[in-house]
């Protein structure tokens, strides 16, 4: 990533969850300059697409808050079929670890890193619901 890094975590609220968080200290996306902001953004669009094509997750949320840490950082969350917050919104303090099956966080880890290297748009099979 060029204005970014990317951070996943087997303690996540959701298979595929990563965080994008920005090189630059910034509190709020209006504080990036106008190249900044664009690179940020190109590299959202850029893990977007790679963790679609990673998780065959039919829909992804992004959320950019900041209260607890005041650092621009975009959380992506993966949604699958059947997933605990289906028809609502996420909430990570509700999530009962964990939420990956054995070798499940390997396998998407590779597949996003794979995923970013190539910048091809393939799809997998998917991986459903933890």
């Amino acid at each position: 990533m060029g204005s970014a890094w990317l951070t996943m975590s087997e303690d996540a609220p959701m298979p595929g969850y990563v965080c994008l968080v920005s090189r630059v200290h910034a509190v709020e996306l209006h504080d990036l300059s106008e190249a900044q902001a664009a690179a940020f953004m190109s590299d959202a669009r850029q893990v977007a697409r790679a963790l679609s094509v990673a998780t065959g997750a039919v829909k992804l949320n992004y959320e950019i808050h900041g209260n607890t840490l005041p650092h621009l950082h975009m959380h992506f969350f993966p949604r699958y079929p059947g997933d605990p917050f289906e028809g609502g919104a996420i909430e990570p303090r509700r999530v009962q670890q964990p939420v990956y099956a054995p070798g499940q966080f390997s396998d998407i880890r590779t597949r996003l890193l794979a995923a970013l290297r190539s910048g091809r748009s393939f799809r997998t099979d998917g991986i459903g619901g933890a």
